[in-house]
């Protein structure tokens, strides 16, 4: 069978179909793009066409369209806002600003809320103090203020969303910005700022005026008020630390806590206080206001992605109706967390500063902030802080003396100790009486070594307190330390290590150092000061423990910690060890305290009345056992 061929006319004959055939795909390619193209064309026409719309709705809602007669324009308002469209009808219903401002701060003030847009404090800057940016509180639409009104046809107005009127007056040096959302020519919700010459305190009294005709004033308006805080330190771990929410609730000043989330509910409030760390926004009420509620939220997930805020604070505090209207003085507060300044309000504010509770707060009140406040005004606070550490060592060191001095003592005694503890091996409750009677003959207190330590222990506390709370320290240097309130990095690290961080700080090096040979030095006394009893713990091992691991402990934690505490504590420990080595060489004399116990022992003594109740009881003790035995 002959096998076909292709011939010439074939081939051309299939080149030119399928040269159609690509014709057609791109022609129908061109076209479906040229229907795409138009079908897009005319969704962005249908699109502008409905924002027309929407705008020529929100004209008319606004009363712009002078066509219309006011009457139509009324009652179109009146549809869309109730008693409060007379509002705006007004040349003020726009997005405008208000600014009231004096030598400490900037209020920016919306018509549009009647509320602070900017809150500026000149005289602080952010953490990167080389910017030139000041500390702004409130900025970018991160806080809101609202009033929820509900009328008495059951509808809920916000004054977020409505457009007050501003009148900006001068009383003297006071200005004075009254805010008024109007019903009518005489009916009208009103906030009025006050704000004095170098003050960060403004007062702010909220009021209506003839609208008990419109409002349901048997339910109370809530109060809204919340903030997204602003980072400002350096450091937005050790910043979040001490950045949460401080109230007075029936007289007693209180917080909600530090956590991820943290809810109150509030009997009788007078403040709230949105505290972020070393500056705040606080509002008081003269009247207490009853069954208010706050919140905090951690917005800190991760330190590396979440560096722009810290928290987020919201309080709703309903304001009751007296006599159908609204009534309350108020004051906004929005400056330092200082305690100097806070005090000198007299309203209970000051205690937002953590300095501790009971005798660690009266200790950083009346010693710490008087003393380190005399010194930081004349030199500077790096200095002010040795200054200031040298002079609390000095006053500390007669008790430190009796310390030593009793370990001494202690120490001399050890082998009579140890020999009665031999002697009396089977009867550990005669060894203690006996060792009791050593005690007394020799005039030795056992407790007499634990007391100074222990009254040394609140100003240790209270300076763990007291140097967080410095806002003397923020963004001023020491030596290397760029800021004695945050921490002072030497090496930035390429990873984070768990606990410690990304870097490395040098006075939490240097303090721990000091702290180890203070305690290598001490230690050892200790130990032979105290030997080891039945049944009790061994403290020279315990010793041996701490001797590592508080140094570690100091590594760890005080590496984020402000460098100002650290400074302290270096110092601190320093200073101990210069007394320590004095009191040694100079006023212990191991020979004179002995001669000077076996002297006491020929003396005839006295029991006191401790020791009489530890013999009696001893006794009893003693008197217990036999019977049990028979």
């Amino acid at each position: 069978m002959e096998e076909k061929k292709f011939d010439k006319n074939s081939i051309i004959g299939f080149l030119l179909i399928f040269g159609i055939i690509m014709w057609i795909m791109y022609n129908s390619q061109q076209t479906a793009k040229k229907e795409q193209a138009e079908k897009i064309k005319q969704e962005k026409i249908d699109k502008a066409k409905k924002a027309k719309e929407v705008a020529t709705k929100e004209v008319l809602a606004t009363a712009v369209d002078t066509t219309v007669s006011d009457t139509v324009k009324l009652q179109k308002l009146n549809s869309a806002l109730g008693s409060f469209a007379y509002s705006a009808t007004l040349p003020s219903a726009k997005e405008s600003f208000t600014t009231i401002e004096n030598e400490l701060v900037t209020l920016k003030i919306a018509n549009k809320g009647g509320y602070i847009s900017e809150a500026i404090l000149k005289n602080y800057k952010k953490f990167d103090k080389n910017s030139g940016q000041f500390v702004e509180l409130i900025k970018n639409n991160n806080a809101n203020f609202n009033l929820e009104l509900q009328t008495k046809d059951n509808r809920v107005l916000n004054t977020k969303d409505l457009f007050f009127e501003p009148t900006l007056t001068k009383n003297g040096n006071d200005q004075i910005l009254s805010m008024k959302l109007k019903s009518g020519a005489n009916e009208f919700l009103e906030y009025k700022y006050v704000l004095k010459a170098n003050d960060y305190m403004l007062d702010f009294d909220v009021r209506t005026q003839g609208l008990s005709k419109v409002l349901n004033t048997a339910k109370a308006a809530d109060l809204q008020w919340d903030i997204k805080t602003y980072r400002n330190e350096k450091s937005i771990s050790y910043e979040n630390r001490y950045a949460e929410i401080y109230f007075e609730n029936d007289g007693k000043v209180d917080y909600a806590g530090t956590g991820q989330q943290e809810d109150e509910t509030l009997e009788k409030a007078t403040f709230i206080a949105y505290k972020q760390h070393f500056f705040s926004s606080i509002l008081l009420s003269q009247t207490p206001i009853e069954n208010a509620k706050v919140s905090s939220t951690n917005l800190i997930r991760d330190e590396k992605i979440d560096t722009v805020f810290t928290k987020q604070f919201k309080s709703t505090l309903p304001l009751a109706f007296k006599n159908g209207e609204l009534d309350y003085k108020m004051n906004w507060y929005y400056g330092p967390t200082d305690y100097k300044i806070l005090n000198e309000y007299k309203k209970n504010i000051e205690d937002i500063v953590p300095l501790g509770w009971g005798i660690f707060g009266w200790i950083n009140k009346l010693i710490f902030i008087p003393l380190f406040g005399f010194l930081s005004s004349f030199m500077g606070l790096g200095i002010a802080i040795i200054v200031f550490t040298i002079i609390i060592k000095i006053a500390m060191s007669p008790i430190t003396f009796k310390s030593f001095l009793s370990q001494a003592k202690m120490k001399v005694l050890r082998p009579e100790i140890a020999e009665l503890g031999e002697k009396f091996a089977k009867d550990p409750m005669k060894k203690q009486q006996e060792t009791m009677k050593l005690y007394n003959k020799a005039g030795v207190n056992p407790m007499a070594g634990c007391i100074p330590a222990l009254i040394q222990l609140p100003f240790m506390y209270a300076s763990f307190q007291f140097f967080p709370s410095a806002i003397e320290l923020r963004q001023k240097g020491f030596l290397w330390a760029e800021d004695l309130s945050s921490f002072d990095q030497i090496f930035k690290l390429p990873f984070n290590i768990p606990l410690y961080g990304d870097h490395v700080s040098l006075f939490p090096i240097l303090a721990a150092i000091a702290i180890f040979f203070y305690m290598k030095m001490t230690s050892g006394d200790q130990a032979m000061a105290q030997p080891p009893q039945e049944g009790m713990p061994d403290m020279g091992k315990i010793m041996k423990v701490m001797i590592y691991l508080s140094p570690i402990m100091m590594l760890i934690f005080f590496n984020s910690y402000g460098s100002g505490l650290s400074l302290y504590n270096f110092i601190s420990n320093l200073i101990t060890i210069g007394i320590m080595l004095v009191i040694k060489k100079y006023f212990i004399d191991s020979d004179k305290i002995h001669a000077q116990i076996q002297e006491n022992k020929t003396k005839p003594k006295t029991e006191s009345k401790f020791q009489r109740k530890m013999r009696e009881m001893m006794e009893q003790a003693e008197e217990q056992k036999k019977l049990n035995k028979k």
